[in-house]
């Protein structure tokens, strides 16, 4: 790839995203769409402006609550991950309960972790761990459970015991599914953040969008909603660099493409 062709593609997104935000600002403005309708991107900056202090109390609530579930989720995730995939059995047994699991939708939960812990800020990160850990366990399980048969039968005919080729080559293997999965994991925790904020906190973006959302400043809700796509997308990029910084060898291939 010419360095050209790699700012070009460092420079697309930021391309795209301002045509969007052009093309969204025309047509606010050249239909006059009302803003407790559809607010204009200028509206939206206005009300970041305008709000910047409780927008910054309420986003560092939501961040660290967040970050909490995904903490847990990343501990269970992996554990349970490692179990399921070490073994076909447990596998066949567990998989299927766990896609069960995922099936039901999380603000499902939201009502009955009330009931269990009050409204707060447990609630709303339990919420988060609930939704983010299934694609933690899926890809950790996947990546040991999908070890070429292959590959085992050349370590076990060197002497390599089952624990030697889970833990040497298993886990390192496993190693770009792990991350790709807190790529994914990340937004989710936010996602359930969020839902639970909306029904049972009393602070946190979630809860300032269901205020703002009431007293009809729709501004003010779109502003929440651009915090917590800021915030997902720097915590994706960040786990996106770690996962290039030490899973480098896993895409070798694509690099020198």
């Amino acid at each position: 790839m010419t360095p050209l062709s790699r700012r070009a593609e460092r420079a697309a997104p930021w391309i795209l995203a301002a045509v969007i935000l052009v093309a969204w600002e025309a047509v606010c403005r050249g239909f006059r769409v009302s803003e407790f309708i559809f607010p204009a991107p200028t509206a939206i900056v206005a009300a970041l402006v305008e709000f910047a202090g409780p927008i910054a109390g309420h986003a560092w609530k939501t961040f660290w609550t967040t970050m909490a579930g995904f903490a847990i989720g990343v501990a269970v995730g992996l554990l349970l991950g490692f179990v399921v995939g070490s073994s076909r059995v447990t596998y066949s047994a567990v998989y299927p309960l766990l896609v069960g699991f995922n099936s039901v939708p999380k603000a499902a939960f939201v009502p009955v972790l009330v009931v269990w812990f009050g409204i707060g800020t447990i609630p709303a990160i339990l919420t988060a761990f609930l939704i983010c850990f299934f694609p933690i366990v899926v890809n950790v399980a996947t990546g040991l459970a999908t070890l070429e048969p292959e590959l085992e039968d050349v370590l076990r005919s060197l002497g390599a015991t089952r624990r030697d080729v889970l833990f040497k080559v298993g886990l390192p293997r496993s190693l770009p599914f792990f991350f790709a999965s807190l790529k994914v994991a990340i937004t989710l925790a936010f996602v359930g953040t969020v839902v639970s904020e909306t029904v049972a906190s009393n602070d946190g973006i979630g809860y300032l969008m269901m205020s703002a959302g009431s007293s009809m400043r729709m501004p003010l809700v779109f502003a929440g909603l651009a915090v917590i796509g800021v915030m997902a997308m720097l915590m994706y990029e960040l786990f996106a660099a770690v996962e290039r910084r030490t899973t480098a060898w896993a895409h070798r291939g694509q690099a020198a493409a």
